[in-house]
């Protein structure tokens, strides 16, 4: 495998046309970012390390929707490296040593390359083992996404190697901002359906997407979809429930959600 081979991850995706709308809508520039001001408001640390080109790696944990696999595109996009995406769920490291062997010889004629691994808290300690070298030496910049605390998955070698960031839920009136942009945007949202919304009806959809964008995102789209069978083409409160179906709740027994649902 090169670096220029399709992942197995980016080989099975469809194109950005047939993608979901939250997948559309992913920001591409920060500019487009919303939420984290804590990490990405003006002289706060995250927006500090992108706007001085830190080359140090990074893990972003928080919960699902947030912009942790995004913020990640951004980084590569601004530092034009070379952007490789694995998911431990789905990905082993047998593949992703090969990558990072290329990245190395990659690094030889100062190409840059980041490897985003999603969900890095699936690796076990021996297979997180095998990141150590390669990020010690520079050869990838590493960024991880987890859910889990890192302090608990991660090994404490790559942890010390790695800076964390924590992102938050985002806010209902984020959200709204959110599906505001994708019901006008005519190239990637919903602005050449002629789809409008009331307002009621997005607050009512951010509420119950617990901070998560792809999931506000996505019901929306659904709420396009049951509105377009409708004269007017409006999304209403109603529309919006239906759409809706039930309040989406982060949960995990094992994990420290079990506790905070409590």
């Amino acid at each position: 495998m090169s670096l220029f081979d399709a992942s197995p991850i980016a080989a099975a995706a469809f194109s950005l046309s047939h993608a979901p709308l939250a997948e559309r809508m992913r920001p591409r520039t920060l500019d487009e970012f919303v939420g984290q001001e804590h990490l990405m408001g003006p002289g706060k640390p995250l927006s500090l390390a992108i706007a001085h080109d830190d080359p140090t790696s990074m893990i972003f944990w928080g919960p699902p929707g947030t912009g942790k696999t995004t913020l990640a595109k951004i980084i590569a996009a601004l530092t034009q490296a070379t952007f490789i995406e694995f998911s431990a769920v789905m990905s082993g490291i047998k593949e992703i040593k090969a990558v990072m062997v290329a990245a190395e010889k990659a690094a030889g004629f100062r190409s840059r390359t980041i490897l985003f691994i999603d969900e890095i808290h699936r690796f076990n300690k021996a297979q997180q083992d095998a990141f150590l070298p390669y990020v010690e030496r520079g050869s990838i910049r590493l960024i991880g996404a987890t859910t889990e605390n890192p302090s608990f998955e991660l090994i404490a070698a790559l942890l010390s190697r790695c800076r964390v960031y924590t992102l938050l839920p985002l806010t209902e009136a984020q959200i709204v901002v959110l599906l505001h942009r994708a019901l006008g945007d005519e190239a990637r949202g919903l602005g050449a359906f002629g789809v409008a919304a009331d307002e009621d009806a997005l607050e009512t959809i951010a509420s119950y997407a617990s901070g998560d964008a792809r999931n506000a995102l996505n019901a929306l789209d659904v709420a396009a979809s049951l509105a377009g069978e409708q004269a007017g083409h409006r999304i209403n409160k109603e529309i919006a429930a239906e759409a809706l179906q039930r309040r989406v709740l982060l949960y995990d027994k094992q994990g420290e959600q079990h506790y905070d649902i409590i």
